[in-house]
């Protein structure tokens, strides 16, 4: 899921986009405000079309409704769109059009601020939920090593210190620590391996986790804003991680990669070392945690499916189909509601070859 590198020609980045989750990330189509009609799947999810090229998804307390991030990956097309969707219905109740291209997504703890990665702008953006009005961006500047502008992928928001950590997809990659209430960078935090692709907070411990395609796991922190540590699976095979869930209690890192060993590392925080493998899993994506439900949610991009796991026994409970390529996952607000977005095929020219949807399934 992960990949913005601006430097690079179409045809790299698209299909490191492909590998990584972004597909769909070139151009854009224009977003249609009509009611789409809901499909039942066989595995009881509710699902609507929602764009070409969605993204990320992420939920506001403030306005009760979900955003989804959106580069409009239809060729010919500029900009992107954020669509703010009933969690109910799935319905669109308001867009905001962007004249940049749309992917990662966070929110303040009140979802009143939406803090948006534009990738091929090397920039992130912020929202304000009440209006639907960009109020700020900031373009970063910094370049890798062969010159080319950094792709913004992930951003999460730290509520200690009212701060964004976004990772730069680039080599060596960087994480910047940007204010989120005047979106200036803090500090870069550099030498953070090839493309960082992921990133996870642990605010207790003010532990900053990030992934990369070098497959290592970065141990940063947060107080400081430097790297502490870096842990690899230590077999000897090549990884290229993506995304991460933190089962605290069991001292559980996990990491997932989609394109080279399709399995999930698993991590003790204790020792940096990966204690298991998990090689059932397949292909996974995006991998979240809920400690209230004792369970992991993973996509599964290659198989087009979703799995429901429970995190004692690292057993599949439940597996849906969601063809064609599941992305990104968020839990929802009741917990007991979880979205996954769902892309498309890539064209020859890395457009979307359809309109990328998002799925609500209710939780058994």
């Amino acid at each position: 899921m992960p990949s913005h590198l601006l430097s690079m020609s179409r045809p790299v980045l698209g299909a490191l986009a492909l590998a990584l989750g972004l597909s769909g990330a070139v151009q854009a189509a224009p977003a249609s405000p009509t009611v789409q009609p809901l499909t039942i799947t066989a595995d009881g999810a509710i699902r609507r079309p929602v764009a070409p090229g969605i993204y990320e998804a992420v939920y506001s307390p403030s306005t009760r409704a979900l955003y989804v991030a959106s580069a409009e990956a239809t060729t010919g097309t500029q900009g992107g769109v954020i669509y703010k969707l009933d969690p109910e219905t799935l319905q669109t109740l308001g867009m905001t059009h962007t004249d940049d291209k749309n992917f990662g997504l966070a929110t303040n703890p009140e979802g009143t601020a939406l803090y948006i990665t534009n990738s091929l702008d090397s920039s992130v953006s912020a929202l304000d939920t009440a209006s639907g009005r960009i109020t700020m961006r900031t373009k970063f500047t910094e370049r890798s090593k062969d010159g080319s502008a950094y792709g913004p992928r992930k951003v999460i928001y730290d509520p200690a210190r009212k701060a964004l950590y976004v990772g730069g997809v680039g080599d060596p990659g960087v994480i910047w620590h940007v204010d989120a209430e005047t979106l200036q960078v803090k500090t870069v935090i550099p030498n953070a391996g090839k493309w960082v692709t992921g990133l996870l907070l642990d605010p207790e411990e003010h532990r900053l986790y990030a992934a990369n395609g070098s497959g290592e796991v970065l141990v940063i922190d947060t107080q400081e804003d430097r790297i502490i540590d870096r842990w690899t699976p230590g077999d000897g095979k090549e990884w290229l991680l993506l995304n991460l869930a933190l089962d605290k209690a069991r001292h559980r890192l996990y990491v997932t990669d989609n394109s080279r060993q399709k399995a999930v590392a698993v991590f003790d925080t204790r020792t940096g070392k990966m204690t298991r493998r998990l090689e059932e899993l397949g292909d996974s994506l995006d991998i979240q945690f809920d400690a209230r439900q004792d369970r992991l949610y993973v996509s599964h991009r290659q198989a087009g499916t979703f799995s429901i796991v429970d995190a004692d026994s690292l057993k599949t409970i439940r597996t849906y189909a969601l063809p064609a390529m599941p992305n990104s996952v968020l839990i929802g607000p009741d917990r007991k509601t979880v979205y996954v977005t769902i892309k498309t095929p890539p064209n020859k020219d890395y457009s979307a070859s359809g309109a990328g949807s998002i799925a609500r399934i209710a939780l058994p």
